[in-house]
């Protein structure tokens, strides 16, 4: 009996061995993604382009006015020391007429120099006044207020303190030796009690915010890990980025709890990437996801050693190049935006998506281009939300910019101790960057609501937010 044809040949190890052969090329596939993200270079920007050139930028005068204007608000809040310089006693004489009667004209010539001073802390004691009557009666006046009681840490204070660690992700062992150099010894046990207990004053700015997170149209949210001491897991951190605030929350899992909490039954847009844990609140009758056109990008530029990913890198940079014209033009969010994208960016978008189901028969479903094409394909009507909607960008980098902080802070101060420090962070980390992104200077901030939390209306405590705040008198 003549044996069948290699090709033609069935049997469980044939089926087997191709088994492993997948598996085997995906796991190759996995160890070089791996190994470009250890020791491979971050940036996404590409050496060659068929793009047209960078238009150069454009002058506005306009700009330019506001920005010269910004800087000089900010230098006249500098402490100002006028030094007058005389004239050196040497004699002078007048090369014209030989005179040396020379006259004074005017206050003189102003030369500017910015110096660094050393910084400081000052030490301010409040001698309160005592009256007695002599029937025993004793009266004193009323203490400095305080973040908490019996603490020695002005409100100034704890909100440098906590900008250094949330805003600037400074660990504690570093800030512990800049207060030393500055002449204020502090343990880092005191700074932990310190950031917590402005975090529990703080708490309910937090849960304001919370409440508002669903009252917006248009919601951006992501997610990021960090180590908690005891949790044999990862926790989280998620960030939900509205038009006035940036709300983070954490959780000691990844569970989809999370904006289901903090969302609910809202509804509008919810711009995500491909998690599903969003789909709980995605659903019909809910929010309307949004898909991320940075993170098709990313896992296409992954691939690009593969010259078919040319033409979608080129077709997905056509849609940015429509986007920084929408913004030149100043009409980003509006109707003509909306009109701009159906006319140039959605032809792009369809070629994009044509170009995926050309390539997916080509190659593995489980080999990193073929996982980047699925990923288009799977999610073609959430990509191209921005479409339909002018407010909705093409990617979700808002979200993950705004996670940046995390994840600086996860690797300088590497963990949280406990499940409510994870809670406290949030709540910190939650006013700092929405002061940030008002533009307002944070230790200015929480130094005046640190005082005024407790004492504000508590049905108008949204006035304290970040987004509405004035200083207060």
């Amino acid at each position: 009996m003549v044996p069948p044809p290699d090709d033609e040949h069935d049997c469980g190890w044939k089926a087997y061995a191709k088994a492993q052969e997948l598996a085997l090329a995906a796991l190759t596939a996995k160890v070089a993604e791996l190994e470009l993200r250890v020791r491979g270079h971050k940036s996404e920007r590409r050496k060659a382009s068929k793009l047209p050139a960078p238009i150069a930028p454009k002058s506005d005068p306009i700009a330019a006015a506001s920005k010269r204007a910004e800087s000089a608000e900010f230098r006249s809040k500098l402490t100002t020391e006028t030094v007058h310089v005389p004239v050196s006693p040497a004699p002078h004489a007048c090369p014209k007429c030989q005179g040396a009667a020379l006259r004074k004209v005017g206050s003189g010539k102003p030369s500017t120099v910015y110096e660094y001073v050393q910084p400081h802390f000052r030490k301010r004691v409040y001698l309160r006044e005592t009256l007695s009557c002599r029937c025993g009666y004793i009266v004193t006046a009323k203490a400095p207020d305080r973040v908490g009681d019996k603490t020695r840490y002005a409100p100034s204070f704890v909100a440098h303190l906590v900008v250094n660690k949330c805003g600037d992700s400074n660990p504690q062992y570093r800030l512990e030796k800049a207060y030393r150099n500055i002449g204020v010894p502090m343990s880092r046990s005191t700074m932990c009690d310190l950031l917590h207990r402005a975090a529990r004053e703080l708490a309910p700015l937090h849960r304001a915010a919370l409440a508002l997170v669903p009252k917006a149209s248009d919601v951006h949210a992501d997610e990021t890990s960090i180590k908690q001491l005891g949790l044999d897991k990862r926790a989280f951190i998620w960030d939900f980025i509205t038009p006035d605030l940036v709300v983070y929350r954490y959780a000691p899992s990844r569970s989809g709890e999370v904006p289901r909490t903090v969302l609910g039954e809202s509804q509008g847009r919810l711009v995500v990437d491909g998690y599903t844990g969003y789909n709980a609140v995605t659903t019909p009758g809910k929010r309307t996801r949004a898909g991320c056109l940075a993170h098709a990008r990313r896992k296409l530029f992954e691939q690009r050693e593969h010259p078919e990913v040319a033409v979608a890198l080129d077709l997905i940079g056509g849609i940015y190049v429509v986007e920084r014209d929408a913004k030149d033009a100043g009409i980003v969010g509006s109707l003509a935006h909306l009109a701009l994208r159906r006319e140039r960016s959605r032809p792009l978008f369809t070629l994009l998506v044509r170009w995926a189901r050309h390539h997916r028969a080509a190659f593995e479903p489980r080999s990193g281009f073929g996982r980047a094409i699925r990923y288009i394909l799977n999610n073609v009507r959430e990509l191209g939300c921005f479409l339909r909607y002018a407010t909705i960008p093409p990617d979700n980098n808002i979200a993950e910019a705004g996670l940046r902080r995390v994840a600086l802070g996860r690797k300088n101060y590497l963990f949280v101790g406990h499940e409510d420090a994870g809670h406290d962070f949030a709540v910190l980390y939650t006013l700092v960057a929405s002061c940030e992104k008002h533009h307002i200077n944070p230790i200015d901030y929480l130094a005046d609501v640190l005082l005024r939390v407790h004492s504000h209306p508590a049905a108008r405590i949204v006035e304290l937010l970040p987004h509405r705040w004035t200083r207060a008198p």
